[in-house]
């Protein structure tokens, strides 16, 4: 995948490389390795792999203190080759490690090339020349398929002959091409009003989400949820997922716009057709101005994302959380809801353009709300619901 990324224009950043060169003869990094584990990991002067393998990847403990020499060296000259790169590249950084060390949340995309634990082997010994008891104590210390395949936003299967992934990995550089332009111009994706069948994969695809606005947003964030239709287990949906960043004022909110928007979120001036503004006065507050919010969405052209900023405690932010909530928890409520959502779908169906069917796709929906908004309060009242 690399190699026809490099060859398509994309900056290439090998962390196994990076960490071959950190090591060289003559340099702090193979001085620190030696002082750790002995000379005997020496060999004409250079770094005997297989022999530091068979130290550092035994146990946990020596794994540990190999990871605080070399990671730290690795992270500086992985930056130092990122930042370099021209600002208008697509950056790929190929992390071996990348799950072990939960960097997944830091990158704008998780690519995971998937190869069965036998033919890894294979690979290993036959290519490498790695013994094979050498090749297993290394799989054995890092994450399991199911722990990549919930880090992967983006799942390539390569166990297949050399090629068998060309025609993929063209149609990723696509993707990525377009959502590096996206970033740059401050273009989010949004799609119609068109309803799916509930996808299963939604709630694991929100969590990696979840976490990467967590560490986006970082302390500005008080909480970070998904929300909307997508959120509610069996809810046929638009397949867009939504996000509730809450935080503790409109002036924060204001000052993650740039952050967001670096992070793959530009901010837009525009509500959903799922955010409404019931006309039931919840709580008490009649201030329309304590509905509003900062509105962002996805700049990625592979999974539409909408990001509602909304400040703690208000009624916009209460009434996301209970209205998810009480429709998760009333199938009457869910069915109802489906029935206008279906309604609204069809609506929408050939308006001349997006602006269009989300209009009617909104007024369709909006009514329902002003009672459901009622139902919703009185629901979370009986079951001494709190946002958790």
């Amino acid at each position: 995948m690399s190699r026809i990324l490099g060859e398509l224009g994309a900056v290439i950043v090998d962390a196994d490389k990076i960490a071959r060169e950190v090591v060289e003869p003559g340099t702090p990094g193979l001085a620190a390795l030696v002082a750790e584990f002995g000379n005997d990991i020496l060999a004409d002067g250079e770094l005997d792999r297989p022999a530091l393998a068979a130290k550092a990847f035994g146990d946990d403990e020596a794994r540990g203190r190999l990871n605080a020499i070399v990671h730290p060296l690795i992270g500086s000259r992985t930056n130092a080759i990122v930042d370099s790169a021209p600002a208008d590249s697509v950056v790929l950084q190929d992390i071996p490690l990348l799950v072990e060390g939960r960097m997944g949340p830091l990158f704008h995309l998780v690519v995971v090339v998937h190869v069965e634990a036998q033919e890894r082997v294979r690979r290993l010994v036959e290519l490498r020349g790695m013994p094979e008891a050498d090749a297993r104590a290394r799989m054995a210390a890092q994450a399991t398929d199911e722990q990549r395949r919930a880090a992967a936003d983006v799942w390539l299967d390569n166990n297949g002959p050399e090629g068998d992934l060309d025609v993929e990995v063209r149609v990723l550089w696509e993707r990525l091409t377009r959502y590096a332009e996206n970033i740059r111009t401050a273009t989010v994706v949004r799609t119609p009003p068109v309803l799916v069948p509930a996808d299963p994969s939604w709630p694991d695809q929100a969590r990696r989400l979840t976490d990467r606005l967590r560490a986006v947003c970082g302390a500005a964030a008080v909480r970070v949820d998904h929300i909307g239709s997508t959120a509610v287990p069996g809810l046929d949906a638009k397949d867009v997922l939504d996000f509730q960043v809450t935080v503790p004022s409109l002036a924060v909110a204001d000052e993650l716009a740039g952050t967001l928007a670096a992070a793959g979120f530009p901010r837009v001036e525009s509500v959903t057709a799922d955010d409404p503004k019931p006309a039931y006065d919840i709580g008490g507050e009649a201030d329309p101005a304590l509905w509003d919010k900062r509105f962002h969405a996805a700049a990625d052209p592979g999974r539409p994302v909408e990001v509602h900023v909304r400040v703690d405690g208000w009624p916009g932010q209460r009434f996301a959380l209970v209205f998810r909530d009480w429709l998760t928890a009333d199938p009457q409520a869910r069915a109802e809801y489906l029935a206008v959502k279906r309604a609204a779908a069809a609506q929408a169906l050939g308006a001349p353009d997006l602006a269009t069917a989300a209009d009617r796709y909104a007024t369709a929906t909006t009514p329902w709300f002003d009672g459901a908004a009622v139902r919703a309060e009185q629901w979370a009242r009986d079951a001494g619901w709190t946002a958790g």
